[in-house]
């Protein structure tokens, strides 16, 4: 139950904005904040594999 609070804040900042971006600007941030996220993974795996050489 402790990610509930996650998914509705992340639920409210997304209806948001929705209410202030267009289709395309939505579009457009969809895609950058999934390649950030990749980013991330990417990151947090190279830094996983420095640690165990």
């Amino acid at each position: 139950m402790n990610n509930c609070s996650n998914l509705f804040i992340l639920s409210t900042i997304a209806c948001k904005l929705a209410d202030c971006l267009s289709d395309e600007e939505l579009e457009a941030l969809a895609a950058n904040l999934n390649v950030l996220g990749d980013m991330i993974e990417s990151t947090l795996a190279n830094k996983s594999l420095c640690k165990n050489d």
